[in-house]
């Protein structure tokens, strides 16, 4: 086991450790000895292969998930003052790549069971603005998708998938991502595959998915590998500007190797929520997240509750758990609560917006990362339960 990345002696147990693997490595390595570093065959296995394990036709990769967000939303031509729906409960990215594109995030209320979107509440916030809606597979289980494409088509909106959470979460079959017009993907180090830091985009468009590839790169009509192949490589045309969000071969080759292990990554998941579901059951105060038997789970965070009667606050059960060598963290504080985004939350009225079920929620989370459940779970057994270490 590495040490903790923080440099704090106590931590035993860190919050997440990639699973980096001698055939990662060796990818890796033999990227490396390539004479072009960006764009070539380690980047079009990866989009290939994960076109296959998602089936969806069409898969871009992308510097990260915000610009795979960020592209997505240019590609379906969300601009300036144009509104887009996103749930409270989600990090920021979100609102980050709505604002890249001067449109305006409209910060919506949440179920408190499930922490999805509240139908009733996108209904209330749809003006002649919107546009889109985010919905986010919040911690790796399907979110009430087919409600939300209902809204859509009845509203005429988008639906742009995030899927940070979520390789290896299906719905009905179907890998989600594929359900909207688009759908992102993260591989920063604490996903279920890393790229340390990459993206995808996904889709079934070709329309969408040309313009994602051309925007990728600066919105150049011409691939590099089509540049060099012809006779003057330095003549295509900008027909609208885009951004560098390339991915780079070396974490290309890195994702053809990590998700090779998609499968097996996630049944360790879910074998390690059964442990923490089967030991954390019966304490009373904790609330556990709800256990499903079939795919729609990729388990990426086995988040936990508390609440009365647990003699612990979370704030104190977080600080317990780390003076005993556990990290643990919360994911995440409601986007309204962020200065930048305190605007984006106010009703037609210009009233504060009553967002009380994520600020209620997110009080009272805790999320253990799912690298280190084995190890948690062995300590939590051999302490007998969760409520000995507090």
């Amino acid at each position: 086991m590495k040490k903790d990345f923080f440099k704090d002696s106590k931590i035993k147990f860190p919050a997440y450790e990639p699973w980096i693997s001698k055939d990662d490595k060796k990818i890796v390595d033999k990227a490396l000895s390539q004479s072009m570093l960006t764009l070539g065959p380690q980047l079009e296995k990866f989009e290939s292969d994960f076109c296959k394990y998602s089936n969806s036709k069409y898969a871009i990769a992308v510097s990260n998930c915000t610009a795979a967000l960020h592209l997505s939303l240019m590609a379906l031509g969300i601009k300036k003052n144009d509104e887009v729906i996103i749930p409270d409960l989600t990090f920021v990215a979100d609102a980050n790549a709505i604002l890249a594109c001067n449109a305006k995030p409209v910060i919506t209320d949440i179920n408190k069971e499930n922490f999805f979107l509240s139908i009733s509440n996108i209904k209330k916030n749809i003006t002649k603005k919107t546009k889109a809606i985010i919905p986010v597979h919040i911690y790796g289980q399907v979110c009430n998708i087919e409600e939300i494409l209902e809204v859509a088509k009845d509203n005429n909106l988008k639906v742009i998938e995030d899927c940070a959470h979520a390789v290896g979460t299906f719905h009905k079959s179907k890998h989600v991502g594929t359900l909207g017009s688009t759908g992102c993907f993260s591989f920063y180090p604490t996903k279920n595959i890393t790229t340390a830091e990459g993206g995808m985009v996904i889709t079934n468009s070709k329309q969408i998915a040309e313009k994602v590839r051309q925007l990728r790169s600066h919105g150049m009509t011409k691939s590099l590998k089509n540049r060099y192949s012809s006779e003057y490589p330095w003549i295509f045309d900008i027909i609208e500007p885009g951004y560098n969000y390339r991915l780079d071969e070396i974490r290309a080759a890195l994702g053809i190797t990590q998700l090779k292990r998609i499968k097996k990554i996630n049944e360790l998941r879910k074998k390690a929520s059964s442990h923490y579901h089967k030991n954390l059951q019966n304490i009373p105060g904790i609330i556990l997240p709800d256990m499903v038997n079939d795919k729609s789970h990729s388990y990426h965070l086995y988040t936990i509750r508390i609440k009365s009667p647990y003699k612990l606050s979370r704030n104190q059960l977080f600080k317990k758990l780390k003076d005993n060598g556990i990290r643990t963290t919360v994911y995440w504080m409601p986007v309204h609560e962020y200065t930048a985004y305190q605007k984006f939350a106010k009703n037609v009225n210009d009233n504060w917006y009553k967002l009380t079920n994520p600020k209620r929620i997110a009080n009272n989370l805790i999320s253990p990362l799912f690298c280190m459940l084995f190890i948690l779970c062995r300590l939590f057994l051999k302490n007998e339960q969760i409520y000995s270490i507090s």
